[in-house]
């Protein structure tokens, strides 16, 4: 009873979150009606139209570590307060998220009881919408503070994981860019009581220069972190990007995942006679082609090379049929 009142609950809350306009347009993550694929596509929209301009497109990644551990509970209170739910919601909130406690259990062995007093369960049916909340006043507040230093750079949010977007025809103007604006992250973050997991960020440019593409990296030994080198490929939300944004080594991933996923599925059947063929076409509908489709929505348009996904997805169709 207690989980589906928590489901009522982040439902309600969901809705109402939305209809007060509080969400942050920013943020892609968390919340009902998005997903990966949409920050993927914003992300894809915001290179091919620096691209028109003949601008380079930097982005800078980063994680925040134990993000749903650290959430504060005071802070929490308060901004929920601040999108203006029913005075009933904020009193609820302000019993359920304080005095808790916490014990842990092995076999037979038994941990003392000790207070929990910061963070939010990371599989709560409440914990969507809450880290929603807590990142949108986040948000709103470094923007506002990019805007004052006049850094123009954009901004994309899914969850714990952040995307700073600069564009420019100079690198080095987007890696001062980028630099600005991490230094400005992490000295937000340490106030709103969250630290960037540093080993975790990573900086890609895209560009379709036919030459040799040689960016400089981002020295951010200056802020206490790693010289960032730029990579040939990187991997953003299951995405697989290369400077060019031919989704060429994305295809490739996804279709050999499905092949050996596809070979796995026989295991399914029993010793005798297997699987019959209308299991075989229910397994490979419903399993095999979300995986080999996985962020087709990135490179499928109008007037888009598709000739090798095209040839990539028919060669792996012919294997799965055999």
């Amino acid at each position: 009873m207690g989980k589906l009142i928590k489901k009522i609950i982040g439902e309600r809350l969901q809705f109402n979150t939305v209809f007060n306009d509080f969400i942050h347009l920013s943020q892609l993550g968390s919340l009902k009606f998005k997903s990966m694929i949409d920050a993927g596509v914003t992300l894809t929209h915001a290179i091919q139209s620096s691209w028109v301009k003949n601008l380079t497109t930097s982005t800078l990644v980063f994680d925040i570590a134990q993000f749903f551990p650290l959430l504060n509970h005071q802070l929490l209170f308060l901004i929920i307060k601040k999108v203006g739910f029913d005075q009933y919601i904020s009193s609820f909130f302000a019993d359920y998220l304080v005095n808790r406690k916490i014990n842990y259990l092995w076999n037979n062995f038994s941990f003392s009881t000790f207070n929990t007093n910061v963070g939010v369960g990371q599989n709560s049916a409440l914990s969507p919408i809450l880290s929603a909340l807590y990142l949108s006043l986040f948000i709103y507040i470094l923007e506002n503070r990019l805007k004052n230093l006049k850094i123009p750079t954009s901004f994309i949010s899914f969850v714990d994981n952040g995307l700073f977007i600069s564009q420019s025809n100079l690198i080095d103007i987007s890696n001062s860019r980028l630099y600005c604006s991490y230094n400005s992250l992490t000295n937000l973050l340490e106030k709103f009581g969250l630290v960037v997991e540093h080993s975790k960020t990573e900086i890609f440019h895209f560009n379709r220069f036919y030459g040799v593409f040689n960016p400089p990296p981002l020295n951010l030994s200056p802020l206490g972190r790693n010289i960032l080198l730029p990579s040939n490929t990187w991997k953003y939300l299951g995405f697989i990007f290369n400077r060019k944004l031919t989704f060429h080594q994305h295809v490739d991933f996804y279709t050999n995942k499905a092949i050996f996923t596809v070979k796995y599925t026989k295991l399914l059947g029993n010793s005798s006679h297997g699987i019959n063929f209308l299991q075989k076409r229910f397994l490979y509908r419903s399993c095999i082609l979300p995986i080999a489709l996985y962020g087709f929505q990135l490179w499928f348009y109008n007037h888009a090379p598709m000739a090798y996904h095209m040839k990539t997805l028919n060669k792996m169709q012919r294997h799965t049929v055999i």
